[in-house]
């Protein structure tokens, strides 16, 4: 009787459809790693009547809204918003309390729906992400069936962007913090004034670059008019940021890092450590100070909208005590005088290096720790102070310079690395002084011919890598060779393409047999380790005959100076010893990378625009000049010549 039972059990499971030999699906890749999964059998697939079904919440309904718009844009399929009674093959997103995971914490279940709960909203936005990130690795937008818990290690997850030395143009700014949102990095630092190094303008302070940039009315005329924003620019900035799961924290970087206001106002300027050093000991230096901080922090609208300002205070002279104890009240009187608008101050680390009798307000004041020398952390946490690890070291890229790190050590940060580390000094993990870290891109040498496309190909995988060791701290279980494989997998951002990329293999992505002037391509550029290449019947054209455009670079037929091959990104120009030949047949190529842009005629390298060595100050001190191009094609030229048999290649390598 017994045997008979089995072999009727056994009977059964061979009939059901689906269950011998059935997979349990392994965790899914995605950007940072999902904490915890639990794997199901089979897949989600969405249909055309797939809904977004979501609470009543008003929160909720913006997220689903958010969450239509970026799969609408990312794969063609507009999905329906209800607040009703979900069904299967829909989203559904649901409100529902878990001490556990926390305000960013959320769980996904992959059944024949997909459903999110998340105590907080932020952890329903993060899950969005998630589902989007998944959908697009599979052509089919199916999702494998599961379960997972995510949830951060560290609250702030950061990026810092210097924009004094280097204008950094607004829609890079906007196209940043999608980039960052997509990734669940949370905290971006916007650097609005800084100066370059006097030794590359004769030693003179006053020829010496300096920016503020940030459009200002107390003081007219200081605003940088080689690039700045407005302040309704950069409050819709902070809006889109704050829709977005992302904080943006400005900074006014004194009383060092100051040129620009000393040029402006050369009286609050120090005579005795540079002009750079605001003078500490001049009651006009505060009234001026005063005056610039007021006019963003003040008002029922302010133009700082978020809840952390930072006030700079690193690098400034310590030869003597008095300046010391001055540095220290000057830190203290602008710590507390963001507080009285309702701010929490943020601060760069310098008390070691600046210590002294002189107290500085440490309760509820975040320190960005830097380096160790400058403010020790374990004597900063003993002191009270919140740390932002962000060790120099590590994490700090200055693209070109040969100093610091042009490209992070992804390798080594993913396998090592965590905001517990803090140079040399090691903390718990998860350590409460400790909110998280932050990775930075400073553009120490201004004029070095750096574009916005190279810092972008600097930070990406810095970006990805460093998402996953803030969020995932040292519970990683990918291995580092797999993920920097995938990662190049996942898209920027919904609708974002800094890069530049078309597609993922080696092809030929476009081609025409004849490029009409003024006519569109379709494409908007292609990215590093590109090549164009095209025919031309040479006619005389004027100087500044366009060839191609894109929002961000122009490369010529006919530059405006010399009437030579050339291209203009970022307000440089660079151009090729080599002029379109009237009368003649001539077969161009421009091929490009991270590194140079070369051009062939008829086949032949002709020249090769690599890093160049600039001398200054009789040959004592250098820099190094970038002469790199994501290839514009968005819109041909008013040119007289004609161009034949165009081809554009991507991905290549030689």
């Amino acid at each position: 009787m017994k045997n008979c039972f089995y072999q009727l059990l056994l009977a059964l499971i061979i009939l059901l459809p689906g269950r011998v030999g059935a997979v349990v699906n392994e965790r899914p890749f995605v950007i940072p790693e999902l904490r915890e999964w639990k794997g199901g059998e089979g897949v989600f697939t969405p249909s055309a009547g797939t809904r977004i079904c979501v609470g009543k919440e008003a929160a909720l309904l913006r997220i689903g809204t958010q969450f239509a718009r970026d799969y609408e844009l990312m794969f063609n399929q507009k999905l329906e918003v209800v607040q009703g009674k979900p069904a299967a093959g829909d989203f559904v997103f649901t409100l529902k309390a878990d001490k556990k995971l926390g305000k960013e914490g959320y769980t996904l279940k992959i059944s024949d729906r997909v459903t999110v709960t998340a105590p907080d909203t932020t952890g329903i936005f993060w899950a969005t992400r998630t589902i989007l990130q998944l959908s697009e690795q599979q052509k089919s937008r199916v999702l494998p069936q599961g379960t997972a818990r995510d949830y951060p290690d560290y609250a702030v997850r950061g990026f810092m962007l210097d924009c004094g030395r280097k204008f950094i143009p607004m829609h890079f700014l906007r196209d940043y913090v999608k980039i960052m949102a997509y990734y669940k990095m949370n905290t971006f630092q916007i650097h609005l004034n800084d100066n370059a190094f006097k030794q590359y303008f004769e030693h003179d302070y006053s020829k010496t670059n300096a920016a503020f940039r940030l459009e200002c009315d107390t003081y007219p005329g200081l605003t940088a008019q080689d690039g700045y924003y407005t302040k309704k620019e950069f409050i819709e900035l902070q809006k889109l940021a704050e829709s977005l799961g992302v904080e943006i924290i400005p900074e006014i970087d004194v009383p060092a890092h100051s040129l620009a206001f000393t040029q402006y106002k050369p009286e609050i300027g120090s005579k005795e450590y540079g002009m750079d050093h605001l003078d500490l000991f001049n009651p006009e230096t505060y009234t001026f100070v005063d005056g610039l901080l007021r006019e963003y922090l003040e008002g029922d609208e302010p133009v700082f909208r978020g809840k952390r300002v930072h006030i700079g205070t690193d690098e400034y002279s310590n030869k003597k005590k008095e300046v010391v104890e001055k540095f220290r009240y000057f830190t203290d009187y602008y710590i507390r005088f963001v507080e009285k608008f309702g701010k929490q101050a943020c601060i760069w680390g310098a008390l070691t290096h600046a210590k002294g009798d002189t107290p500085v307000k440490s309760d509820n004041v975040v320190m960005g720790a830097w380096y160790n020398g400058y403010a020790n952390p374990a004597d900063m946490i003993k002191q009270g102070y919140k740390l932002i690890s962000i060790p120099d070291g590590l994490l700090y890229i200055v693209p070109a310079a040969g100093y610091y790190y042009d490209y992070l050590n992804t390798e080594y940060l993913y396998k090592n690395w965590t905001p517990a580390h803090i140079g040399k000094e090691i903390f718990p993990e998860k350590h409460e002084q400790i909110l998280g870290g932050m990775f930075a891109v400073w553009n120490d040498h201004y004029g070095n011919g750096i574009s916005t496309k190279d810092i972008h190909d600097r930070v990406m995988p810095a970006m990805q890598t460093l998402a996953v060791k803030m969020w995932n701290g040292t519970k990683t279980a990918v291995p580092y060779a797999n993920f920097d494989s995938l990662r190049t997998n996942i898209s920027e951002a919904p609708g974002v393409n800094v890069a530049g990329r078309i597609g993922t293999a080696k092809s030929c992505v476009f081609t025409t047999p004849k490029l009409v002037p003024g006519s569109e391509t379709g494409y908007t550029e292609i990215g590093y380790n590109y090549k164009v290449e095209f025919t031309i019947n040479g006619v005389a054209e004027d100087k500044g005959t366009v060839l191609l455009s894109s929002p961000d670079a122009v490369f010529y037929l006919s530059d405006p100076i010399q009437g030579k091959l050339g291209f203009a990104r970022d307000g440089y120009l660079n151009t090729f010893n080599y002029s379109i030949r009237t009368g003649e047949r001539t077969t161009v190529a421009v091929m490009g990378d991270n590194k140079s842009t070369r051009l062939y005629i008829n086949g032949k390298l002709k020249e090769n625009l690599n890093i160049q060595k600039r001398w200054f100050n009789a040959g004592k001190d250098s820099m190094n000049y970038v002469r790199t191009l994501v290839f514009p094609l968005e819109k041909a030229g008013n040119f007289k010549s004609t161009i034949t048999d165009m081809k554009v290649f991507n991905h290549l390598t030689e």
